[in-house]
Formats: structure tokens, sequence, C-alpha cells
């Protein structure tokens, strides 16, 4: 008989997310183990816990998960998970990063995007760039083959971001740009077919005059669910939806594809016991969803 497939959750707060365990649940995992307040000092007797405690027949019916709304402290997590599988005698368990839903959220942006443009000949501004889920969305985008320009208030915090990116895509055809809401957007707006906002929540970050004078503009994506929006006119539940010309998503109407690519990657950790799903690998699971 089948070992019952058993996801243990590792979050950096206080509290572990119900909603992670919920979709994980909903995703087909028949228990979750979860443990709040995780600290890289922490993971090592949780991993030996999971790759000691079943043969490595077995073992593709553990995994890990990694989340809380810290994501530069999931990436250690992530790390320390991986440094202490033993793969030289088989003994590992597949893991997935999503801390505060930095994945999921970027891989469903840009998969909507690619449902109307042609990546690979596309001009995007992802309006802060900086941030976990404006990194991955263009760090996404450039490794299919988009033109990015990175912007943020801070054109020393962008640049930062972009080597960050071109050290994993050393070929990205990426820019960093100075982009503050209260001046002149109109240099890092030129010739752009899409722009994606990832601020943070309640952080208007494209007016609606500004965005208008972009006539290339073809898909604006919004991920801020928390009013007033990112960009200012979309709606929070805009699922492709036309605004004269310009086809919009809010950040509910990226929810659902969001939510498809969440399931679909905690079902993934079960099928074999040696992938680590990040940002690339999350999003290759979006193609057909």
């Amino acid at each position: 008989m089948d070992k019952r497939k058993l996801l243990i959750q590792l979050d950096s707060d206080p509290q572990p997310s119900v909603f992670d365990q919920v979709v994980a649940y909903d995703a087909g995992a028949d228990v979750v183990l979860s443990y709040g307040s995780v600290t890289p000092e922490t993971v090592r007797d949780k991993v030996h816990g999971a790759i000691f405690t079943r043969g490595p027949k077995d073992l593709h019916r553990t995994a890990i998960f990694i989340g809380g709304s810290n994501v530069p402290m999931g990436e250690k997590l992530l790390a320390e998970v991986c440094k202490h599988m033993l793969p030289q005698y088989g003994l590992r368990v597949s893991v997935l990063l999503d801390s505060n839903g930095s994945n999921t959220t970027a891989a469903a942006a840009v998969r909507a995007a690619a449902h109307h443009l042609d990546l690979r000949s596309t001009k995007a501004l992802v309006l802060a760039g900086t941030g976990p889920v404006g990194q991955r969305a263009a760090l996404l985008l450039a490794r299919q083959g988009a033109q990015v320009r990175l912007g943020s208030r801070q054109a020393g915090k962008a640049a930062a971001a972009v080597e960050s990116i071109r050290a994993k895509v050393p070929d990205a055809k990426l820019e960093p740009v100075a982009a503050d809401p209260s001046g002149d957007l109109s240099p890092a707006l030129a010739d752009c077919t899409l722009v994606i906002a990832a601020g943070a929540a309640g952080v208007p970050l494209l007016p609606k005059a500004a965005r208008q004078t972009c006539r290339t503009l073809r898909v604006m994506i919004d991920l801020n669910a928390v009013p007033p929006a990112g960009i200012e006119g979309v709606g929070v539940a805009d699922k492709g939806a036309d605004h004269n010309g310009v086809l919009a998503y809010g950040a509910i109407g990226v929810g659902d594809l969001k939510m498809k690519i969440h399931k679909a990657a905690i079902a993934r950790l079960f099928e074999r016991n040696d992938q680590v799903l990040d940002a690339e690998e999350v999003y290759a699971l979006g193609e057909g969803l």
C-alpha cells in the first residue's frame, strides 16, 4: 500500500499560513505537518526527520513546502534545506519555495501576459521591480527573451536588482530605470507593450494619465489587491478586461491562474523526490493551465 503523502510546511512566521495548508490539502496532500518560526538553525533536524524515516523508494511521498511572509528568509531556508539532503544515498525529498506567494504570483502574471503577447518581442516595464514578486517576474520575462525595464523609485536599487538577475540570466536584456509615480514616467514607459505593477498593498505606482501617454501599451497587470490600485483604473477582478485597447488584469484576475499553478506545484512534489521548485520551475508548471 502506498504511504500517505506528507507535506512538511516550514513557515518563517510565528503562525504557519492557513492559506498554504488549505491549498496543500486541496492539491492532494494527505497530511500537512506545519512548523512556524522556522529559522535556518532549526532546519537540519526537520530535513533529517523527512529523509531518514522512509526508504528511498517511498521518499517521493514526503515533500517540503517553504512559506511565510519573509521572502529573503524563505530563500535562506531553501538553501539550508538543500544543504542537509543526502542525494548521494538517495535520501532527499522534493521542495517548493513560495514565500509570500512570490513564485506562484510572478509565474501567473507572466503566463497571463503570454496569453496575449509574444514575450520574445515584448518590451516590458516591471514596477516595484526590486521587490520579491517584481524581481521574479523580471527574471521570468528575461528568460523568455523579453526586453525588461526594472523600475524603482531608487535607481540604485533597480541597478542592483538587474545585476542579481543578470547573474542568473547572463544574456538577459535588462535595463534599470527610475520610476517615481510622482515624476515623469514617460522614459520608463517608452515603447513598452507590457506593464506589471508588483508593489506593496495600497501603493499607487502608475497614474492613469501617465499610462495613457504610452501608445504602444497592450497589456497591464496590477498585482495589488488593496485599494488604491497599483495601476490606476485597473479593477482588482479584471481578467483580460479591455481598457480602451489595453487588456488589464487585476490581482484577483491573476489569482485564478496563481491558484492553479500553486496546486500543480504541490501535486508535482509527490511525483519524484529530487525536485527543487523555485521561480523558473514553477513557471514551467503553468504551461497549458
